[in-house]
């Protein structure tokens, strides 16, 4: 397995407030893992939210009482994460309504486990095709479901941006989990929306595919084409092969 992670401002906005973690060593009692949160907030508040969710998150993964089947260790570092992320935004007004989104993913013995909530998502390419494993918690998803908008339009819809779910929006936290079997050669592709605003699944896959045995120019190349499309957001990538 390799991997590699960037993180890019964007064009547009002065603070970043996306945050990636990535390790292929062991934490904890997971074999590996792989974060990307992509913050909320006025001011300062959403980059402090994502840093903040990551490292309180790693902390619990990383405690000796926290074990169990990767499900239920993910489950329970992401619930008391919420509840930490709650508190620390009632204890300073500037912070006070912050959040942010959260894709996990860890693999043991060829399963990967995924964790999300929010709209930052993880992507499957297998054999030239990519398939979007995560299912986007925001409005305009909920726009396709109820057939409102084809989904062709939710990269330009003016609500795109509108989440139905996040870490510190409520006292419960609601995320979706996933189990993939790997394959030699599958590559998994975690991203903020700052990239899957910018692009569409095709062009993200020609890169993937182009710089395929080479994952540190894919994602510089990926976060050059989504700057290159306007840059409005921030952007992170997690790439994994393996």
């Amino acid at each position: 397995m390799k991997s590699f992670s960037i993180t890019d401002t964007g064009k547009t906005r002065l603070v970043n407030q996306d945050y990636v973690f990535a390790t292929e060593e062991k934490i904890g009692k997971l074999e590996n893992l792989f974060i990307v949160a992509d913050g909320m907030g006025g001011h300062n508040a959403g980059d402090y939210a994502s840093r903040f969710c990551v490292e309180v998150f790693t902390k619990i993964i990383k405690d000796p009482g926290t074990e169990g089947l990767p499900v239920s260790i993910l489950s329970h570092a992401l619930a008391v994460t919420n509840q930490e992320l709650l508190e620390e935004a009632r204890s300073r007004a500037e912070l006070n309504g912050m959040g942010t989104t959260f894709v996990i993913a860890t693999i043991l013995n060829d399963i990967l486990y995924v964790a999300n909530i929010g709209d930052s998502r993880l992507y499957l390419v297998r054999n030239g095709e990519i398939k979007q494993v995560t299912e986007d918690h925001s409005l305009v998803e909920e726009m396709v479901k109820n057939g409102e908008i084809e989904r062709e339009q939710m990269r330009f819809h003016p609500n795109k941006n509108i989440i139905t779910r996040a870490l510190g929006a409520s006292e419960t936290v609601v995320p979706d989990y996933f189990e993939v079997e790997l394959r030699k050669d599958d590559l998994i592709l975690m991203c903020s929306d700052g990239l899957s605003n910018m692009m569409d699944d095709k062009d993200i896959l020609e890169i993937t595919d182009k710089f395929q045995d080479d994952l540190e120019n894919a994602c510089r190349k990926l976060a050059a084409r989504a700057n290159d499309n306007g840059g409005k957001d921030n952007i992170s990538i997690v790439m994994i092969r393996m």
